[in-house]
């Protein structure tokens, strides 16, 4: 039986633990959560390093990316480099295939038709696969980074604009404590509403990390689609009370949660090491092709239908 562990700074209430089976392959895939803490992070690491298959860096990207351009995060280092046998992901692997395809599926199969939608993304640059599938289908974008991750109130409308502006303020924004970008801990469970409500207020659809939207949505949420992962049933549950017209999550469901992308590539990666495998993006997209993974699209309110 293979094991991936997900090691995430988020909250730990938030933890879930699976038996499933992949492909004819049994899976252990589980959560911890550290409350925050970088150094438990670590240590939890260090504890499980080859001892599992595949390590997921949750609730912290390694990288964010603009373009062709990645920028390191210098808090995700500590965790990247605690792992010294056991191969460590941090999702980026499935945002630049598996959430970049979703979209296509979507329009494809007329699910949603993105076409002039008025979009909020909440972070481009964390999300850059799923932020590029939306402008090429001919949304109107609005894009959060600098909203969301950093507290100006700047809304960016194209992914060109962004790319200027990220080479600019990311390189500087990388080095900052980790907690000032991104809710981590128990900020996780925690909402604000304040002036940034707005942006949700405009969009028909929203999409994107999963808690800078709990974190910053309003109290109504009537008729809004959600893009997004990483949602336990009592998130569901707050979407659904909230007025969320439609949930769709990149990731599949596993009894009641779907997982961070952290947790999916280290489950290909788990499977592609088995195979003697390095695991390029050419491989990741062959095995995504052969999982045949469907997005979880449950309707919260209302009646179905092409929106």
């Amino acid at each position: 039986m293979k094991r991936v562990v997900s090691i995430s700074i988020g909250s730990s209430k938030r933890d879930h633990y699976v038996e499933t089976e992949i492909m004819g392959e049994k899976f252990i895939i589980e959560r911890i959560g550290t409350d925050g803490s970088i150094e438990k992070a670590v240590d939890l690491i260090k504890s499980i390093d080859g001892k599992v298959d595949a390590i997921g860096m949750g609730g912290i990207d390694l990288y964010l990316w603009a373009g062709r351009r990645s920028y390191i995060i210098k808090g995700a280092l500590p965790l990247k480099r605690a792992a010294k046998i056991t191969p460590i992901v941090d999702g980026s692997g499935l945002k630049n295939t598996l959430e970049k395809n979703v979209i296509h599926y979507l329009q494809q199969n007329k699910y949603i038709n993105f076409k002039e939608k008025r979009v909020l993304i909440t972070s481009a640059m964390d999300r850059f696969g799923m932020a590029d599938s939306l402008e090429c289908c001919g949304c109107n974008l609005t894009i959060g980074d600098l909203i969301f991750g950093l507290g100006i109130n700047i809304p960016v409308h194209s992914l060109k604009s962004l790319h200027r502006i990220a080479a600019i303020v990311a390189p500087i924004a990388c080095r900052l404590p980790f907690h000032i970008l991104y809710p981590t801990g128990d900020k996780q469970n925690k909402n604000i509403s304040n002036k940034f409500t707005t942006y949700f207020d405009r969009a028909e659809i929203i999409a994107g990390d999963f808690h800078y939207i709990k974190r910053f949505m309003p109290i109504s949420m009537n008729d809004k689609v959600i893009i997004t992962n990483t949602v336990t049933k009592e998130d569901v549950g707050i979407l659904k009370d909230r007025g969320a017209k439609l949930l769709i999550t990149t990731t599949p469901e596993f009894e009641g949660r779907s997982f961070g992308t952290n947790v999916i590539e280290g489950v290909i990666v788990a499977m592609l090491k088995a195979q003697g495998r390095e695991g390029t993006l050419n491989e990741y997209e062959e095995l995504l092709s052969k999982l045949d993974l469907k997005p979880r699209i449950e309707y919260l309110n209302k009646s179905q239908g092409v929106i």
